[in-house]
């Protein structure tokens, strides 16, 4: 196993963390039988917790180069009466500090080992607590176009400008991500888009054409009203859906629900048409991209 030395700010990362002391007697780097006793508690204990790394130290007594050799073995000693029992992070860490710390006073406090810990209950929280940032991934930059011409019903021809910004920002959302699609409307009561709305759901359809892998959740919300009796909220994010399949889009690639006012953006009742206007929504929830 190699042994690995850090310098010091690493360890100060990890003071939000748990940590469990084990200490030794003076020139020893193995462990009494009641040290052991309560290492060994320890590990019981925390069986589902994760060790983000170990630290050894000694007091002053003796040469430099005796206390780091010292440190380290003692490191060793409580690494492999826990390794195996407690899951470790694959980039643990073990350091051997020897001497060079700020020492206690009462020079059997200096002898010891630190285990630096994450309870289970925080493991969600690990990159966070660590100062790990995610990878930044290139955003992709599609040339969408900033207009489309719909031929209606009738054989007469609409104009619709396009929020290009809002189908980048959809196309480069990562999975969990919920989008509002804005200014989507429907003809009171209904799920029929308004015609002015049509624009909306292009925008949509051609991001979900220039990502291939993407995979959504359209989501029906509405306002005003505790009961959805009519399943608005459902039947507009399936007219969504309707329109992304007749258009082409694979079903496998699309799912849909209703909300009702299940989910509101602001409490019911609401105070204002602002309000009743952000609760009466349909959301996109990238699953895959």
């Amino acid at each position: 196993m190699i042994r690995l030395f850090f310098i010091l700010c690493f360890v100060s990362s990890l003071s939000a963390q748990e940590q469990f002391n084990i200490y030794f007697q003076s020139n020893k780097h193995t462990l009494s039988a009641p040290d052991n006793k309560e290492l060994l508690q320890w590990v019981e204990n925390n069986k589902n917790s994760k060790i983000l790394a170990i630290t050894g130290y000694t007091d002053e007594d003796g040469t430099q180069q005796y206390n780091d050799s010292l440190a380290a073995k003692r490191v060793e000693t409580v690494f492999k009466l826990i390794s195996g029992k407690v899951p470790i992070r694959e980039d643990f860490k073990k350091i051997s500090f020897g001497e060079k710390h700020q020492h206690s006073k009462i020079k059997a406090e200096n002898r010891k080992v630190i285990i630096y810990y994450l309870l289970n209950k925080d493991l969600h929280r690990e990159a966070e607590v660590l100062g790990i940032k995610p990878e930044s991934v290139p955003k992709k930059k599609i040339a969408f176009p900033d207009k489309v011409i719909i031929t209606n019903p009738n054989g007469s021809k609409s104009e619709y400008q396009l929020d290009v910004d809002f189908m980048n920002s959809l196309s480069n959302a990562s999975k969990g991500t919920k989008l509002k699609l804005n200014n989507l409307n429907f003809v009171l009561n209904t799920f029929a888009v308004t015609n002015d709305s049509r624009g909306k759901l292009y925008e949509l359809l051609l991001v979900m054409q220039q990502n291939p892998s993407m995979k959504i959740d359209i989501q029906g919300h509405i306002c005003c009203v505790k009961s959805d009796k009519q399943e608005l909220s459902t039947q507009r994010a399936k007219a969504v859906y309707k329109f992304l399949e007749l258009n082409g889009i694979e079903k496998n690639r699309m799912s849909y629900q209703g909300f009702g006012s299940t989910q509101p953006l602001f409490p019911l009742p609401e105070k204002s048409e602002e309000e009743r206007a952000a609760n009466r929504r349909v959301e996109i929830e990238i699953i895959n991209n």
